[in-house]
């Protein structure tokens, strides 16, 4: 199971900073800005859902081989069930409304989010290592 927990776990990890620091700013550097906001708005529902579904199955696979990987999975998983369901629909309204305030401190508070669960990708991954 530990082969399993180990792989299930670099795959999410890998998969999270591949798309915060290599997809978004790539779109970012590639296309102008009217082409970048509608593409990644219509990644985001799937992102979250790939980041749920797979550190939901990571937490099961890692429960065999540590207990706290596997609280910190399942706090991904869940933490990024609010991101999906209430704040990406927050972080939408304010752009569709044009309320750059709100959408700046609701977009830093995704990216805060997005950060702490990365670290504990890295750190539940060294714990199934």
């Amino acid at each position: 199971m530990t082969e399993i927990a180990l792989l299930l776990s670099a795959t999410l990890l890998g998969g999270m900073v591949f798309y915060s620091f290599g997809f978004a700013p790539v779109l970012f550097a590639q296309l102008p800005m009217e082409r970048v906001r509608p593409l990644l708005r219509g990644t985001f529902p799937y992102y979250y859902l790939a980041v749920i579904g797979l550190s939901a199955v990571t937490a099961v696979a890692a429960w065999f081989v540590s207990p706290l990987a596997a609280a910190l999975f399942g706090a991904i998983a869940l933490s990024t069930v609010y991101a999906r369901q209430v704040l990406m629909a927050q972080i939408n309204a304010a752009t569709d409304r044009g309320d750059k305030k709100a959408f700046g401190r609701l977009h830093g508070l995704s990216v805060v989010i997005q950060l702490i669960q990365i670290g504990l990708a890295g750190w539940a991954l060294v714990l199934v290592a």
